[in-house]
């Protein structure tokens, strides 16, 4: 049944809450090794990059049976989460079509490049047969140009197989394909850093507080808790944060885990090792392993957070898109 339900290409983190009932039932040691095989089992249905959260209770009336007594704590805990887990949902079902939308605005902006780079391939005369089974049999190549000429990310490309049975199936030839628009790339890339950020902003609890540093210099690791706001990182911060990773990159355009992790948990001792590993998760945008500066300060802001307001701040599933970086749109 669990099959079934996650058949379907929805984002299963963000509809799906996985909860071990009447954990009261058995000792400790069974119920450690109860939840071990449900993440085992889980991890053969879901298909995702994190680890599903289960919660552990005993969800009904009656007290807690005297097998799980030692386990009361923990279970009152668990219920606080999956409450405050809960009422959440509606900010993250409005977070959720947002970033649906700039998903699609996104893929149909990539769809354009690549569309209007085939097209440009093609020979005006003579020769287009065999220039259309090239560019179907170097795809890749393709793919990979359109990518460096526009900065583009390369998880946001469509899947190749797909792409490349679509091409075979098509009658005409592809010099008759639409020509890339200019004006409508700059005014996608206008919606996607100005107009769905504004929208984004429009859902509660996402608005920042305005922000004055009086002409001062601003350091974000000096600011007061009240000017420190987890969805949105100002042009203040932006800075610092850019002259920390200039500093720890020394020129390099990337960091790897082996860099990152030992100047996280060396700067920012208040944050438990499992919120680094999820502010890991967070800002890996491109899961490639490594950090960029603009997933780096995604990083250290919400590292900062973390250590302002303590390490009971409770964290997104996904990267809002208020702190998506411009180039990862």
């Amino acid at each position: 049944m669990l099959r079934s339900l996650v058949g379907s290409e929805m984002c299963i983190r963000d509809r799906v809450r996985v909860v071990l009932n009447k954990s009261d039932s058995v000792d400790p040691q069974q119920l450690l090794r109860v939840h071990g095989a449900l993440m085992w089992s889980l991890g053969k249905c879901l298909n995702t990059p994190e680890v599903v959260r289960v919660y552990v209770g005993s969800f009904w009336d009656e007290p807690i049976d005297q097998k799980g007594m030692c386990n009361a704590d923990l279970f009152e805990r668990e219920k606080t989460d999956l409450i405050n887990d809960l009422k959440s949902l509606p900010k993250g079902s409005a977070l959720r079509k947002v970033n649906e939308i700039v998903k699609r605005t996104r893929l149909a902006m990539i769809h354009a490049h690549i569309i209007g780079h085939i097209r440009n391939q093609m020979p005006s005369m003579f020769g287009k047969e065999s220039k259309q089974k090239e560019i179907i049999e170097n795809l890749a190549d393709i793919f990979n140009d359109v990518r460096i000429a526009n900065n583009l990310t390369p998880g946001d490309f469509p899947h190749m197989g797909e792409f490349k049975a679509k091409l075979e199936g098509y009658n005409g030839s592809f010099k008759d394909l639409p020509g890339p628009s200019k004006s409508k790339i700059l005014r996608v890339n206008e919606a996607l850093e100005k107009d769905l950020p504004y929208l984004i902003k429009m859902v509660p609890g996402m608005q920042a507080p305005s922000h004055s540093s009086g002409g001062a210099e601003f350091n974000p690791f000096d600011a007061p808790e009240a000017k420190i706001n987890m969805s949105t990182i100002d042009a203040h911060q932006m800075v610092d944060y850019q002259k920390v990773f200039s500093e720890v990159s020394s020129g390099k355009p990337k960091l790897g885990g082996n860099v990152v992790a030992p100047y996280l948990s060396k700067e920012f001792p208040k944050v438990p090792r499992e919120l680094l590993s999820k502010i890991w998760e967070l800002s890996d945008i491109d899961k490639d392993g490594a950090l960029d500066q603009p997933e780096f300060c995604v990083a250290l802001h919400l590292c900062h957070v973390i250590t302002i307001n303590g390490a009971d701040v409770n964290l997104p599933n996904t990267l809002p898109l208020s702190l998506m970086p411009p180039s990862k749109y």
